[in-house]
Parts: C-alpha cells; structure tokens; sequence
C-alpha cells in the first residue's frame, strides 16, 4: 500500500517495530517497501490473504499529492507484470498492460528503473525479501545485519523477486 506519511503508515500496521520507524525515517520517502503486520480491517484482497502489508512512501511529487488528495492509503500493484522489465515511462506501462489496468497516472520518466527494495520488519531480524534500490549495505549501516530471504513458496507470499 502506498501511503503519504510515516503517520498513514503507522495507522495501518497492527504492530510498528522501532526498525520500521528507523528504516522510514531515513529512507522514506523513497523506494523502500516495509512489510509489517497488518491491521485486522485491511481487506485480505490487499495483501493476498497473508496477515502483513507492504507499505511504501513514493517519492514522486504527483504520487504524494494523488495520497493528500485521496486522504488515505492506495493499494496498487507494481507497474509491470512478472518477470518483465521494469517501465520508466507511462507508455511501457500501457505497451505492458494494456487494458488490464482503467488508469495509468503520468508523471513524466522515472529517474531510475530499479524496483523498490523489499524488507520484512515482522520478525526480530529483518529479512531482504527483494533487493532493489536502496541497498542491503544501506540498510545494515543503518540498522544492523539482516537476513536475506531464501526463494519463495507457492502461491502467496511476502515479496519475491523480478516481482
């Protein structure tokens, strides 16, 4: 879920570990996803059934203006399918979607065509779900070692690469 505070994110989680607020402090906003228990009222359609969320604080202006404006969370999905590459600019995101999404919000070329980085804070040690922008070498700087996630099981789950 994208949220346009640290604020929004914290109403969302059922729990909100000091690391989550470390890790927003330093890194929000910006492209890293923080995967935390969720809050008992966020439909299960948002998070695949699983009792945690990924909540990020985009960087871009028209993103943090699009969550003011809406006043609350949005859930939405990455901008390209799995395994494909990442788009940089609204038109690869339609050439890749096409009709399976009403509406693609332009605004303009992203900067960098890296996914957001993936970290689960749910457990005492945090663990790399996806690597991605902001570094492992960044975060343990910050917060000390974390563990990297070994691959995915079937069906749901928390992150997965190339996702």
């Amino acid at each position: 879920m994208h949220v346009e505070s640290i604020g929004m994110a914290r109403s969302l989680a059922a729990e909100w570990p000091e690391l989550a607020e470390k890790l927003a402090a330093a890194f929000w906003p910006g492209p890293l996803t923080l995967v935390v228990r969720k809050r008992a009222d966020i439909p299960s359609i948002v998070t695949a059934g699983l009792d945690t969320v990924g909540l990020r604080m985009p960087a871009h202006p028209v993103a943090i203006e699009l969550l003011r404006e809406a006043g609350l969370p949005i859930a939405a999905p990455s901008a390209n399918r799995f395994t494909e590459l990442s788009p940089v600019t609204a038109e690869h995101v339609r050439a890749s979607l096409g009709d399976r999404v009403d509406l693609v919000l332009d605004g303009g070329p992203c900067s960098v065509g890296i996914e957001s980085t993936v970290l689960s804070v749910v457990d005492h040690v945090p663990v790399l779900l996806r690597p991605g922008i902001v570094s492992a070498a960044d975060i343990e700087a910050l917060i000390g070692p974390v563990q990297r996630a070994n691959e995915p099981p079937a069906g749901a789950h928390r992150s997965r690469d190339n996702t």
